[in-house]
C-alpha cells in the first residue's frame, strides 16, 4: 500500500532555532519554539490519526499523504527516480518529486490539514447516516417487488471499480437472475455512475508481471460473462458521469436511461489500453463504425444528449428527478408477464451470445498483450502523474 512504510522522525528543534534566528532576529526565539513544538505536535498527531481512518483514501490521496509526510521528515526528493515498470514507485516518487522546496514546516501543516479533511468526512459520513450496510463491498443490492437493484455504492470514490468488486457483481449477477424479480437494475449512488477502475487495482500485482495480466484478464472475462449471459432484462441508469468499462458495458445492456449529468468516455489509447465489454462489437453495431471508432479510438466524450442521438442511450431525465422517472418508466412490470420479459430477451440476444463470448475472448486476450507492453505502462504512469499533483 501507498501508505506504507512511513517512519517517525524526531523534530529537530535546535536547528530550527538557529535558522530562524538567522532569519527573524527581532522575533523572540521562544515565540519560535513554542510556534515549532505545536506544529510538530500536530503533525505526530496527524500521523497517528491517519491510521484510524474508517474509511481508506483513494490512491490520488495516497500519493499526496506519502509526498507530504516524505517532504515533512526528510525535505525535497533526491532520491533516484524509479525504473519505468516500478510503477507504483514512480508515482510515489513524481508525487514527492512534484513539492519541489517546498519547507518541511509547510509540508507538516499541509500533512496534518489533509488528514483533518479526511477525519471530518468521515465524522460527517457517519453523522448523515449514509453508510449503508450491504453483504457485498462497495455495492448496493436491493430487492424490490419486480426489480433488483444493483449500484455502485461508493460516491466519495467516485464510484470506482476495486478488484474485489468485480467478484461481487459477479456473485449480485447472479443471485438478481435467481431470484423473483422481473429484471435487474445498474445504477450508481451520489454523482457519478462510476469511474471506472480504481487505482488500488493497478497497485496490487506483483511478482511476475505476465502472471499477473493473465490473472486480470480471467476476472474481467468472468465479469463480462456475467452481463452476457445475465437471463433478466437488464437496464442501465446512468446518473452522471461513467468512464471506462462501465461505458463499455452498456451495449451488453438492454435499456440505458441517462441523468442530464451523465458523460461517456472510454480513454483506451490515452492509457495504452484496449476495448472491453464487447464494445469493439457492440458500439459499431449500435451506432455504426465512424462513430464508434471516435469513441473507442479517439477518446471522445459523449454527453447524455449525443449518447441518445447514437443510440446508445434510451432515454434522458433531469439529475434532480432522474430515479423517479426511471421507477415511472418500469412502473408496467407490476402488470406485466415474467417470463415473457426473459423469452423475449432471449429470442433478441439468444443467437449473439456465442459471437459475444468469442468478442469478450478476444478482447482479453489482447488487453493482456497491452498491459505488459511498455507504451502501456508509460500511458498510466502520465495518468498515475496527474492524479499526484496537488
Amino acid at each position: 500500500m501507498l501508505l506504507t512504510g512511513f517512519r517517525r522522525t524526531v523534530f529537530s528543534s535546535r536547528r530550527l532555532l538557529q535558522t530562524y534566528t538567522k532569519l527573524h532576529p527581532l522575533q523572540p526565539a521562544k515565540v519560535f519554539v513554542f510556534e515549532a513544538c505545536r506544529m510538530g505536535s500536530s503533525f505526530q498527531e496527524a500521523t497517528k490519526k491517519v491510521k484510524t481512518l474508517k474509511e481508506e483514501p483513494g490512491n490520488d490521496v495516497k500519493l499526496k499523504l506519502y509526498a507530504l509526510f516524505k517532504q515533512s521528515t526528510e525535505g525535497s526528493c533526491k532520491q533516484p527516480k524509479p525504473g519505468m515498470f516500478d510503477m507504483i514507485g514512480k508515482a510515489k516518487w513524481d508525487a514527492w518529486n512534484a513539492l519541489g522546496s517546498m519547507s518541511q514546516e509547510d509540508a507538516q501543516k499541509k500533512y496534518a490539514a489533509l488528514v483533518d479533511e479526511l477525519s471530518a468526512e468521515t465524522e460527517q459520513t457517519e453523522a448523515g447516516g449514509t453508510k449503508e450496510a450491504s453483504k457485498y463491498e462497495g455495492i448496493s443490492f436491493t430487492v424490490a417487488p419486480h426489480i433488483t437493484e444493483i449500484a455502485f455504492n461508493r460516491p466519495a470514490k467516485k464510484n470506482a471499480i476495486t478488484t474485489k468488486m468485480y467478484g461481487d457483481i459477479i456473485l449480485a449477477l447472479k443471485e438478481a437472475a435467481q431470484n423473483d424479480t422481473a429484471l435487474t437494475v445498474i445504477t450508481g449512488k451520489g454523482d457519478y455512475y462510476s469511474s471506472g477502475n480504481d487505482l488500488s487495482n493497478f497497485s496490487q500485482a506483483s511478482g511476475d508481471l505476465s502472471a499477473a495480466a493473465v490473472k486480470a484478464a480471467e476476472l474481467l472475462k468472468e465479469f463480462v460473462a456475467a452481463f452476457i449471459d445475465h437471463s433478466k432484462v437488464l437496464v442501465a441508469a446512468v446518473n452522471g458521469p461513467a468512464v471506462g468499462i462501465p461505458v463499455t458495458l452498456l451495449g451488453l445492456c438492454d435499456v440505458v436511461y441517462a441523468s442530464d449529468t451523465a458523460t461517456f468516455q472510454t480513454p483506451f489509447s490515452l492509457l495504452g489500453q484496449s476495448p472491453e465489454g464487447c464494445s469493439s462489437y457492440t458500439f459499431p453495431k449500435i451506432m455504426g463504425y465512424s462513430k464508434a471508432n471516435e469513441i473507442l479510438l479517439f477518446n471522445k466524450k459523449l454527453n447524455a444528449t449525443e449518447a441518445k442521438e447514437l443510440g446508445l442511450v434510451s432515454e434522458v431525465f433531469p439529475f434532480n428527478t432522474f430515479h423517479q422517472n426511471v421507477q415511472e418508466k418500469l412502473a408496467f412490470l407490476s402488470e406485466a408477464s415474467k417470463q415473457s420479459l426473459i423469452y423475449s430477451k432471449e429470442l433478441s440476444r439468444g443467437l449473439e451470445k456465442p459471437i459475444l463470448h468469442q468478442i469478450n475472448d478476444l478482447e482479453c486476450k489482447r488487453l493482456i498483450e497491452r498491459w505488459q507492453s511498455p507504451d502501456c505502462m508509460e500511458a498510466l504512469m502520465r495518468f498515475f502523474t496527474r492524479k499526484s499533483k496537488l
